[in-house]
C-alpha cells in the first residue's frame, strides 16, 4: 500500500471522489501543510494556520496507479484559483499535492505540466514534501457518504 494526499478545496467532495475508485484502500480527511500541531476544522477556518484541507488516500498500486490518482485530482477541482474554490475562499482551501517520494514528486509534476494544456489559466497548484497529516474530526470523515449524499452542492 502507498498514501497519496491532496489537497483540493473543501475535503468532504474530494474524499468521495477519491473513495469511489477500485484500488483505493480508504480515506481520510485532515490538514497539512501548515505550522500548528494538532489543528482543529475551528481553528483551519481562521485561516491563519496555514494548513489545507487535504484527503490522505491510500492505495494499491497494483490496482490503481498514482497517476490515475492525478487524473482524479485535477478533474475534481479547479487548479487554476489561488486559495479558492468556488465561494470556499482561504488558504485552507488552496490546490496542493503532498507528494511522498521522490518518484510521486516526479509523476505530479509531470502531470501538472500535462494537465496545463485543459485550463485556459496558469494551474497554481503548490507540489511539496508531504508534512505531517492531522487527522479531521471524525463528523468530517466520509460526511457526504453518512448523509447519503455523492457529491457537493455548490
Amino acid at each position: 500500500m502507498e498514501k497519496a494526499t491532496f489537497g483540493a478545496g473543501c475535503f468532504w467532495g474530494v474524499e468521495a471522489a477519491f473513495r469511489r475508485m477500485a484500488g483505493v484502500e480508504s480515506t481520510q480527511v485532515g490538514y497539512a501543510g501548515g505550522k500548528k500541531d494538532h489543528p482543529t476544522y475551528e481553528d483551519v477556518c481562521t485561516d491563519r494556520t496555514g494548513h489545507a484541507e487535504v484527503v490522505e488516500v491510500t492505495f494499491d498500486p497494483k490496482v490503481i496507479s498514482y497517476h490515475d490518482l492525478l487524473e482524479v485530482f485535477w478533474n475534481n477541482h479547479n487548479p487554476t484559483t489561488l486559495n479558492r474554490q468556488g465561494p470556499d475562499v482561504g488558504a485552507q482551501y488552496r490546490s496542493a499535492i503532498f507528494f511522498h517520494s521522490p518518484e510521486q514528486e516526479a509523476e505530479a509534476k509531470a502531470s501538472r505540466d500535462a494537465a496545463q494544456a485543459r485550463f485556459p489559466r496558469p494551474i497554481v497548484t503548490e507540489i511539496t514534501p508531504a508534512q505531517p497529516f492531522w487527522r479531521a474530526e471524525e463528523y468530517h470523515q466520509q460526511y457526504l457518504e453518512k448523509r447519503g449524499l455523492s457529491h457537493c452542492h455548490i
